[in-house]
């Protein structure tokens, strides 16, 4: 009978503190990264007075930015595309809505062009999104603007 223990014996014990040490350090690089992984595009959107609108499932946005490239979510869209492209999303089949947003330096017709493409689409509700706040006063807007030729 042997007593005590022999150097040819296995451990079957696992040791967890190299496993720890690596969750650890994923966990900082993840916190470090997250941040730095939110994108978006840059749109200067007009500002009016309005209530925030909340979509707990998200919605669908159309984005216009002011060199006038499309992007549907964070999808970039060709114009020549657009209407093939809302007419195929599953989720505007659902909702029958999408939101645009535009930079608020772009001609009017532009805008009101997007608009008329996700109507073709077949999408009855095109909602404009817009930057809530009151530094748009009512009376600048009686004020004529000066169109160059």
């Amino acid at each position: 009978m042997k007593t005590g223990s022999s150097g040819d014996e296995m451990n079957s014990e696992i040791n967890v503190t190299p496993m720890v040490d690596v969750m650890l350090v994923l966990l900082i690089i993840f916190m470090v990264t997250a941040p730095l992984m939110t994108s978006g595009v840059d749109i200067d959107l007009p500002q009016v007075t309005a209530q925030k609108v909340e979509d707990a499932e998200g919605k669908l946005v159309l984005s216009i930015t002011k060199d006038r490239k499309l992007r549907l979510g964070d999808t970039p869209v060709k114009w020549t595309d657009l209407e093939a492209t809302l007419a195929a999303n599953e989720k505007l089949k659902k909702d029958r809505a999408i939101h645009v947003e535009a930079d608020a330096s772009l001609p009017y017709a532009v805008v009101v062009t997007a608009m008329a493409v996700a109507k073709n689409a077949g999408i009855p509700k095109v909602l404009l999104l817009t930057d809530p706040a009151t530094n748009l006063k009512l009376e600048d807007l009686e004020t004529p603007v000066v169109v160059a030729p």
